[in-house]
């Protein structure tokens, strides 16, 4: 039977084999801690960059925008508030106008509620005609109307004229200035009453006549 060879373990191939083993876990060991290092360093980078990313950090450009937006806005802000204090000085003064306006125009009021007062005489009669002449642009003066009133009636507003042909006709003369009706009709001048006699609506309607007539009253010195 043929024999089999079977080497003999020492010793000394014991030690060689305990020093190739624990070579081989210490270069197990070394690469499973360089592997493990660089895993690490990997992770620590990716989250050292992704915050800053993600916090969105203004740039330079974009603080530059934010400010200038914002200088825009405090200005279109000062612009409104300045135009609003001009529109409220506007309305304030709209207002004033107003007030004064309102008070010119009572006080107008005050003084047509109370009329001017004439006296009942031929002094108050010829003024308030020639109050009522200058309102219908009559021509006449003072003077004008006193001569001739006194040179045809003395004064007297029921003086009738019973004997000139006027009154052979049927229409005497009456009152201040001796006026005849259909005369009177034909001259009188609205806002005095509708009477030959009345004293003002006598005086206005000769004057009115006399105008016409002869451009004014004061240029009449005789029978007219």
């Amino acid at each position: 039977m043929p024999r089999i060879f079977s080497p003999r373990i020492t010793r000394t191939h014991k030690i060689a084999t305990a020093v190739l083993v624990a070579a081989g876990s210490v270069s197990a060991i070394t690469a499973t801690g360089a592997q493990g290092d660089v895993r690490p360093t990997e992770a620590r980078s990716s989250i050292a960059v992704e915050p800053v990313a993600a916090a969105g950090i203004p740039t330079a450009k974009d603080a530059a925008t934010r400010k200038a937006a914002e200088e825009t806005a405090a200005k279109e802000a000062a612009a409104k508030e300045t135009a609003a204090k001009k529109a409220q000085a506007a309305r304030e003064a709209a207002a004033a106008d107003r007030s004064e306006e309102e008070a010119a125009n009572r006080s107008t009021e005050r003084k047509a509620v109370t009329p001017k007062k004439y006296a009942n005489n031929l002094d108050g009669w010829i003024r308030e005609s020639l109050d009522i002449m200058e309102k219908k642009n009559i021509p006449g003066s003072y003077e004008g109307l006193h001569r001739n009133i006194m040179r045809e009636s003395s004064g007297d507003p029921n003086a009738v004229n019973d004997w000139d042909i006027n009154a052979r006709n049927g229409i005497p003369s009456k009152g201040l200035l001796q006026v005849i009706q259909p005369t009177f009709d034909a001259y009188h001048v609205s806002g005095t009453p509708k009477k030959l006699t009345d004293p003002v609506a006598n005086i206005t309607a000769a004057a009115n006549y006399a105008a016409d007539r002869y451009g004014s009253i004061d240029n009449v010195d005789s029978a007219y």
